[in-house]
């Protein structure tokens, strides 16, 4: 007979998966160390493969690595040091010389293969220190490596940004908004994961924005609400997906800007614009009562 603890265990261990983590702001930054920390503690198996150094704002470039001639953001990794690098204590978490494209691209092929023995399951990039909100998912490069893993890896990935913070080492005591950020991230992979697979529908990720956490003192005090990356031209832009008793989901921009404590989820397509209403459904679908509406909805 099995023990009672092996039975409790088992729901959590059942939805626990490999995950690719980049970023744009560089592997050393706190906020992809923070959320490193609380998906590991919620039981998945992460791998990292982010940029040597911050490449915000490089979209999709990708690019070859070349050999480090200086050290890595922070001192992170000493000068010469090759394209590719390691932490010593931890080798989950890795480095490339090059953009966050090339990164992600790295964990998915190589370092992925070489811990999990496959692809991941689910890509995630992030959190971003600053919003990427409307047009600025066209430069940013934590939206180019998620956009990359799910439209080129087909791989279901999530791009996290945060309003708060700098750039920040990650040897230093963890901000309070870095960690707000890593529990609500880590809340939103939990929510698709244990919706079941496919984690989201083919070339579809996730644009996730977070507010400032001025007073928001903890995750919970958070409100989830999907929404759309661009504006809708009237009489062009199809319905979307209907929700809150509306075909028109509110922009990025209007939710974070809400008064109160208001996460944006938007559902974006390979082209890096507004998915359709199929594919916003099946993402609502997925994410239930996690979702709630504005005030004014």
């Amino acid at each position: 007979m099995r023990s009672t603890l092996a039975l409790a265990l088992l729901p959590a261990a059942a939805q626990a998966i490999n995950i690719v983590s980049s970023n744009d702001d560089g592997w050393a930054e706190i906020n992809i160390r923070s959320f490193y920390n609380a998906l590991t503690s919620a039981g998945h198996s992460v791998v990292v493969s982010a940029p040597a150094e911050n490449q915000s704002g490089t979209g999709s470039s990708d690019e070859t690595p070349s050999d480090r001639t200086e050290a890595c953001e922070f001192d992170s990794c000493p000068a010469n040091s090759g394209p590719y690098g390691t932490n010593e204590t931890d080798t989950n978490l890795n480095w490339v010389n090059s953009y966050p494209v090339t990164s992600i691209k790295h964990g998915i092929d190589t370092v992925a293969q070489d811990i999990f023995g496959n692809a991941p399951e689910l890509a995630v990039s992030g959190p971003n220190v600053g919003s990427n909100l409307g047009l600025a998912v066209y430069f940013s490069g934590t939206v180019g490596a998620a956009n990359y893993a799910s439209a080129t890896a087909g791989i279901p990935a999530i791009a996290f940004s945060g309003a708060d913070g700098d750039p920040t080492a990650w040897n230093e005591a963890a901000p309070a908004y870095s960690t707000i950020y890593a529990d609500l991230a880590t809340k939103v992979v939990d929510r698709i994961v244990s919706a079941g697979t496919p984690y989201l529908p083919e070339d579809i990720w996730l644009n996730v924005n977070f507010p400032t956490v001025d007073g928001c003192a903890s995750a919970d005090d958070f409100s989830f609400v999907l929404s759309r990356i661009f504006t809708a031209v009237p009489l062009i832009t199809a319905d979307d997906v209907e929700t809150c008793g509306s075909t028109r989901l509110p922009t990025e921009n209007t939710v974070v800007g809400t008064d109160g404590c208001y996460v944006s989820i938007s559902v974006g397509a390979a082209d890096k614009t507004d998915a359709d209403a199929t594919s916003q459904g099946a993402v609502l679908d997925k994410l239930g009562d996690l979702l709630s509406c504005l005030p004014s909805a």
